[in-house]
């Protein structure tokens, strides 16, 4: 993570901060979010020489999001996920997704809301949709409990 940092302060990014091990970056821009997907992606591609796929979500919308979170607090032995997803491919995997058993499965604009048992995250049936080739490179997840940190870390 301290890698990554130093990346985007050599590219010009101001009160540069990561959260945890999680590969989120905060920072301050003026920019827009496509303009920002496409520097940071170019950045990260030249810095660790590979084809980075980056999301980039203002700091408001992950506010609403995390406040969208549509089914309450944590149950015992679940975990909470948003699942950031990008080309619209929400609804179409929200409508595959309703024939998955035992998992709560939501579209917002741009996420998915996610609780799937622990131990399952890998392995339900939900997850494994996520990793079709049609969304596995359009989506990234966070767990509730992270995003919450990066809110406390930008205050």
């Amino acid at each position: 993570m301290a890698d990554i940092k130093a990346c985007f302060e050599d590219a010009g990014f101001s009160d540069v901060k990561t959260v945890l091990q999680s590969g989120n970056v905060l920072f301050e821009s003026d920019k827009t979010a496509p303009r920002l997907k496409a520097q940071i992606e170019n950045i990260l591609n030249k810095s660790f020489n590979y084809p980075a796929k980056a999301q980039v979500i203002l700091l408001d919308n992950l506010k609403g999001i995390i406040a969208g979170y549509p089914f309450g607090p944590a149950k015992t032995g679940y975990h909470q996920y948003v699942i950031f997803i990008e080309d619209d491919l929400e609804t179409q995997l929200v409508l595959e997704a309703g024939k998955v058993m035992g998992e709560q499965v939501q579209g917002g604009p741009g996420v998915i809301f996610w609780t799937v048992q622990k131990g399952m995250t890998l392995k339900s049936p939900f997850a494994q949709l996520l990793t079709k080739s049609k969304y596995k490179q359009f989506n990234t997840v966070r767990n509730l409990n992270t995003l919450n940190k990066i809110l406390a870390k930008q205050t």
